[in-house]
């Protein structure tokens, strides 16, 4: 007999991670506009080793800057061409924040039929991010 009752999920282990052609410009909008977690920032001048940015209901994701064509980047992934969906509580709330904060709306506020409430922006670097009311189904045992 399968046991089907949902338990809690674990804490996020999964961190999606992007390259930006301007990532200290793309940190500033990821926290100052959406509402990210500045946690860490390792880099020089205008280059970002590495970053991540929390997000306050949990996991995040991280960034750096895009490497030259001819570097021995192991990583080579190219800026805006990622794209997220993160869960927040508030998406009145955020949508207010990003919309005065000059983000690009590519998908106005709205209740899906799925019982979601979303809205979806570009951020300056093309990224795709959709913000929604959406957890996922609960995991099986």
């Amino acid at each position: 007999m399968t046991d089907t009752t949902s338990r809690p999920a674990p804490p996020p282990q999964v961190w999606p991670t992007l390259r930006a052609r301007n990532a200290r410009e793309l940190i500033r909008f990821l926290v100052d506009v959406v509402g990210f977690e500045d946690t860490v920032v390792y880099g020089d001048a205008d280059t970002v080793e590495h970053a991540q940015l929390s997000w306050p209901l949990g996991g995040g994701v991280m960034l750096g800057s895009v490497r030259e064509a001819d570097s021995d980047d192991r990583w080579p992934l190219k800026p805006g061409s990622f794209g997220a969906y993160v869960v927040t509580d508030d998406p009145d709330g955020l949508f207010a924040r990003v919309k005065a904060g000059g983000a690009e709306i590519t998908d106005e506020l709205e209740d899906k039929d799925y019982g979601s409430r979303d809205f979806a922006i570009l951020d300056p670097e093309g990224n795709r991010w959709s913000f929604g009311t959406y957890r996922g189904e609960p995991r099986r045992s």
